[in-house]
């Protein structure tokens, strides 16, 4: 009997910077080619929508080590390698996906926290990115079905009525949200909140979803404002008739040690729902958010997803 052996569920591309935009005072889009991305994984007919990958970044003056080996253990085998040679890495969103095309090309949207010797790695890179430079992405294989770094499970749609969703986030979460809202079908319904630190960094969204009427999309410019208070406002604006219809959870909400953990809790078991709420960006004011659907009001911790990408003041580990 001969065994075929399973394809791998991920890969490690090699590409190229083929493009680079900046879209705002705050983000730049780099776009990347290279004939291996005919090989990634783009989520198949319902698109990348919040598909994480990860960004391997060298350090200055080195080349990347050899990742062609991406099998079981190879994070722990790259962690060995002497910071000075292994670079950094960093996880982002796919806003874009083409790689069904003679030309295929990931685009990837930056958030330009720092500038100078004050930027992380990822947006230091970002920042000075030129056509021509190579980098290393890391994501699934075309050949999987298993797309582990994608959260957005909202219930299927019913013939009675669209499922009402509720997509939040900071700057950080644009561009999954911008993802999500191109490929969303119809039978959904509802808001799309983004909070971005001023009106220079809005951006136009032409999804068919919004097209069509069915998602508004509300910019809200952050400005001096704390983060995550302008989202706050605008949940309890567009939630305001779902509040006291369902009594609050009567299970007192686990808390999240943020400096500690990552806060990250997925849906669970997605149903028929009255909501599906979807909350990515800075771990505190996700913290906060939590609190604020689930314990204030009241929905079903099972129908919303909590994703803290990153924390004020820390940087991600590599």
């Amino acid at each position: 009997m001969t065994i075929t052996a399973a394809p791998p569920t991920m890969l490690a591309f090699d590409v190229e910077v083929v493009g680079v935009r900046r879209l705002g005072p705050s983000m730049v889009r780099v776009t990347f080619g290279g004939d291996c991305l005919s090989r990634f994984g783009d989520g198949g007919p319902l698109g990348p929508r919040d598909l994480r990958v990860k960004l391997m970044f060298p350090a200055p003056g080195a080349a990347l080590p050899d990742l062609s080996d991406l099998s079981p253990g190879w994070y722990q085998r790259w962690l060995a390698f002497d910071p000075s040679v292994r670079g950094s890495m960093r996880t982002y969103t796919v806003r874009a996906a083409r790689v069904a095309a003679a030309d295929p090309q990931l685009d990837i949207d930056f958030v330009l926290h720092g500038d100078g010797g004050h930027a992380g790695p990822g947006s230091g890179w970002a920042a000075q990115a030129k056509v021509g430079q190579r980098l290393t992405v890391i994501g699934p294989h075309a050949g999987t079905t298993a797309y582990a770094g994608i959260e957005w499970q909202p219930p299927a749609p019913g013939a009675a009525a669209p499922v009402r969703v509720v997509l939040a986030g900071d700057e950080t979460a644009v561009p999954a949200i911008g993802s999500i809202l191109d490929s969303l079908p119809r039978g959904y319904a509802g808001h799309a909140l983004l909070e971005v630190p001023s009106a220079a960094d809005v951006l136009t969204v032409d999804a068919p979803a919004v097209a069509r009427g069915e998602v508004e999309v509300r910019w809200l410019a952050r400005g001096c404002r704390p983060r995550g208070e302008a989202l706050r406002a605008a949940l309890l604006e567009v939630m305001a008739d779902h509040a006291g219809a369902v009594p609050p959870t009567t299970t007192e909400l686990t808390e999240v040690d943020i400096d500690r953990e990552i806060l990250w809790e997925t849906a669970e078991g997605v149903r028929a729902a009255d909501c599906y709420a979807w909350v990515a960006g800075e771990a505190s004011a996700v913290r906060d958010l939590r609190r604020l659907l689930v314990g204030d009001l009241g929905v079903d911790r099972t129908q919303v997803a909590f994703m803290g990408y990153w924390r004020e003041g820390r940087a991600e580990s590599s």
